[in-house]
């Protein structure tokens, strides 16, 4: 079974990852990682933060010679503002008494019985999605072993849509996509849309204000039987939906066409099943069985059915605003504006690397579960054999 656990404060000394479960054999670039940690912090709009952070991942454990050895892979990413922290900890005492709406902090100062809300804002922070990110490139580098591919991007921020008509043009060119992508501030697909969206967020942060938006993952080259229908806790659409609900400020998903579907007559909210025998041993992990349309977004009950995966995912507005809303101090119970700390105008670019992070970490503990294998050659094989039994079908 493959799983991780991490650790780390917003402004502690490191954050820390363990991932265990992982196969033996596999060459892991840490070059990657790093990239996929390079865009996190990327993206119109981010705060100060990222001028002072400069995230690169160490490796402790687990590899030799560069590649996984199945035992638990150790990551450290450290904490450059752990320094600037503690220099300024000669903050006054009630700062962190006035909680911020929207953010943790109220609810759990009360859960806990903490005086002030500081020891929340650590751990809810988003900084720790940092080593989210890190541990799902891992994943993505596995999956990229057997083909399986995947790329986000941003389809809206604030009133800025861009158009679907447009992106399903361009979504055809699969080569050059992470390459316009990366070419966006915003790492939107539509450059005329990127340029809108850059001057809503200049608006909003000229008001003192923040902006959330919609972002999307896809994944292709995704075989056939991930994800389970007799458990709950195995369909695989439950699953990603889960993990992309535990990125801050993520407030809704979307699998597929599902906010269309609700509001669609049955005939026109379902795919359509095709069959073709196919004697090629392509690139593909599909079946000869194929969909024209894709309203499910790759998952039926529960189960990958061979075609894209397709996620959305709606972001709130970051909640600490420079114009702070209404709040109330924890001791004498009189009204306040709320705190106002460092922050961004907008995170959705940067949400959207987070999203592909934890959609590749699912996807690639159901392709372990399905093709389970102490090695890389075994679980080859495993998948090998499987390939060849669905093509016969």
């Amino acid at each position: 079974m493959l799983r991780f656990i991490d650790a780390g404060e917003s402004h502690g000394k490191v954050l820390m990852g363990i991932i265990e479960g992982f196969p033996a054999g596999l060459s892991l670039n840490v070059k990657l990682i790093n990239s996929d940690l390079k865009r996190r912090q990327g993206g119109y709009g981010r705060g100060l933060r990222m001028n002072i952070e400069q995230d690169k991942v160490e490796i402790l454990s687990g590899i030799i010679a560069g590649k996984t050895i199945g035992s638990p892979i150790g990551l450290l990413i450290g904490n450059k503002d752990w320094t600037n922290k503690q220099i300024k900890q000669k903050e006054k005492e009630d700062f962190f008494t006035i909680p911020r709406p929207g953010h943790a902090d109220l609810a759990g100062l009360l859960k806990y019985g903490f005086g002030n809300y500081q020891a929340i804002l650590e751990r809810a922070s988003a900084r720790k999605t940092a080593m989210r990110v890190a541990i799902g490139s891992v994943a993505k580098q596995l999956l990229e072993y057997f083909s399986i591919y995947s790329y986000s991007h941003v389809i809206g921020i604030g009133s800025i849509t861009a158009q679907e008509n447009t992106l399903r043009k361009i979504k055809k060119d699969i080569k050059n996509i992470k390459k316009r992508i990366n070419q966006s501030q915003v790492y939107c697909l539509d450059t005329d849309i990127s340029e809108k969206m850059c001057q809503e967020i200049d608006q909003a942060k000229k008001a003192g204000d923040t902006l959330g938006g919609i972002f999307e993952v896809v994944m292709y080259n995704v075989p056939v039987g991930l994800g389970s229908h007799v458990f709950w806790d195995r369909q695989i659409d439950s699953c990603i939906a889960g993990a992309i609900m535990s990125i801050p400020s993520v407030k809704a998903v979307e699998i597929g066409n599902g906010l269309k579907s609700a509001q669609s007559r049955g005939s026109l909210a379902h795919d359509a099943i095709y069959y073709q025998k196919s004697e090629k041993v392509n690139d593909s992990n599909k079946p000869n069985f194929y969909r024209k349309k894709n309203w499910a977004g790759g998952i039926e009950g529960g189960i990958t059915n061979g075609e894209e995966i397709i996620v959305r995912a709606y972001v709130k507005p970051i909640p600490t605003l420079l114009l702070p809303l209404s709040s109330v101090n924890i001791r004498n119970k009189k009204s306040s504006l709320a705190n106002y700390q460092r922050s961004d105008c907008c995170i959705v670019p940067a949400a959207s690397v987070v999203g592909e992070s934890v959609v590749n970490w699912e996807i690639a503990k159901a392709f372990l579960e399905k093709f389970a294998g102490d090695s890389l050659r075994e679980i080859e094989d495993n998948f090998n054999n499987y390939q060849k039994r669905i093509k016969n079908c």
